[in-house]
């Protein structure tokens, strides 16, 4: 009973009641009694009194406000009531709406370490509970965003990654401390114009950023050469556009790879020898002690024995040999119609822009084996065979000879291992991947670029330098 009463209901109830009840005390005190008896007093004690009696009876007065005198005094004195009334019974809302309204404020500023003192009992009470409550759950979830941003933070600013996050007019919203000391000597990348910083990088890198797909390239640096896997993200950021460009270094982890490649093929290499080394010389002193016994009929079969081994050990070293042996390149000038005249007896392509007017300048038995290659591996990559391209441009001093398939492209995995020596894609482990294109084209001077294209399949591209023929 006295929780209903101590609600804002309740209370509204005895007001209301309370009004009621002195409208009518009004009303009969200002129609019965004392107001028309205090009147009546108040003109009877200042009229003079008459001579005599019967001018006194004559000269009594009759007070009688009547019903809408009555009602318009009672109107007028229900209406100061209510007007106090009103003021207590709104002075708690009052203030509450106003600790409200800054708590709003606060929050708005992101601040949510207002609270609002708690001194009632009712439905207010209860709000103003529910309402710090809220206050204590944004603080703490806003507790733990901050620890997770700092520590997000922490991690990609001392990942070696570089990353770069651009805005939609392709200025810098985020760079972390590998993209500034790639970029700007260590200084700070926000608000500068990514396109203006990439004009003093390599031409490599620039190209493979404004492509905007990702790719795997070596750029010279410094005096060196380094290895870069770029990969590019479009997406919206508060609803703007925003791209993210990852530059990874990949020159030390190829090396890495690459001498455990080459460390798993002197294993190989080893374990073959030793399977035909081993039976070699046990037939060898087989050999010896017939010889020894004069049985000399069954010899034959030991030292044929021992040439079979022989040879399987001479073709599997020349099959290795063959790789690390590449012949030093001839180049001679290139007639472009004969060469793909050539060219177009091995495999199957569509050139997709005129080759230049001008010849080239390389060696034309290796760079031919290089393009049979990758557009074998363009077909067998599963997409249109009519989309096997292949293109022949000059741009500057550098011939580019792009084939191009739109095949499923390559993973990131994939990018990052391609031009190791002995990788193959091929289920069947067959073949030396694109390293060989590699081992050529940097035999060249040039450089293999290699990236996944928009809208599904993969560009290899070979980047060689114009060189002179005298």
């Amino acid at each position: 009973m006295w929780h209903r009463l101590n609600s804002l209901q309740g209370r509204l109830t005895l007001l209301l009641g309370f009004a009621s009840v002195a409208g009518a005390l009004i009303y009969a005190g200002v129609t019965q009694w004392p107001l028309p008896q205090l009147l009546l007093w108040l003109q009877t004690a200042l009229t003079p009194k008459p001579a005599t009696a019967t001018a006194a009876i004559e000269a009594q007065p009759e007070l009688h406000l009547g019903v809408y005198g009555g009602l318009g005094v009672c109107a007028v004195l229900l209406l100061l009531l209510a007007f106090w009334l009103a003021g207590r019974a709104m002075s708690p809302v009052s203030r509450l709406l106003r600790a409200l309204e800054g708590a709003v404020a606060s929050y708005r500023d992101g601040d949510f370490s207002f609270s609002i003192a708690i001194n009632r009992r009712d439905e207010l009470g209860e709000l103003i509970r529910m309402h710090n409550a809220l206050g204590q759950t944004l603080r703490e979830q806003r507790q733990h965003l901050v620890q997770r941003e700092l520590l997000l933070d922490t991690v990609v600013q001392n990942t070696p990654v570089a990353l770069v996050l651009t805005d939609a007019i392709g200025r810098v919203a985020y760079a972390n401390i590998a993209s500034r000391h790639l970029f700007n000597e260590g200084r700070n990348l926000v608000g500068l114009d990514f396109a203006e910083l990439l004009a003093d990088a390599p031409e490599a890198l620039r190209k493979a950023v404004e492509s905007g797909e990702d790719a795997l390239l070596s750029v010279e640096m410094d005096g060196s050469e380094e290895t870069f896997h770029l990969s590019q993200r479009a997406f919206r950021l508060q609803g703007r556009p925003h791209r993210l460009q990852l530059f990874r270094r990949m020159t030390r982890e190829l090396s890495r790879q690459e001498v455990a490649t080459w460390k798993r093929v002197i294993r190989v290499i080893s374990h073959e020898l030793n399977n035909s080394l081993a039976p070699i010389s046990s037939l060898a002193h087989s050999g010896a002690e017939l010889a020894r016994r004069g049985q000399l009929d069954r010899l034959p079969g030991v030292f044929a024995t021992i040439s079979e081994r022989a040879l399987h050990l001479h073709g599997f070293i020349s099959g290795y040999a063959s790789f690390a042996k590449l012949p030093t390149p001839q180049p001679v000038r290139i007639e472009w119609p004969r060469f793909l005249e050539g060219l177009a007896l091995h495999c199957r392509y569509r050139l997709a822009v005129p080759p230049p007017e001008q010849p080239g300048v390389f060696d034309a038995v290796q760079i031919e084996q290089v393009l049979i290659n990758l557009i074998k591996n363009a077909h067998e990559a599963g997409g249109d065979e009519e989309e096997v391209t292949l293109s022949i441009l000059e741009v500057g001093n550098e011939l580019r000879i792009e084939v191009a398939d739109r095949g499923p492209g390559m993973s990131e995995t994939v990018l990052a291992q391609a031009l190791l020596p002995f990788y193959s894609t091929k289920r069947s482990g067959t073949g030396l991947g694109l390293a060989l294109a590699r081992e050529i084209t940097e035999a060249h001077g040039g450089r293999v670029l290699l990236a996944n294209r928009e809208g599904g399949g993969l560009r290899v591209s070979l980047r060689l330098p114009q060189m002179a023929i005298l």
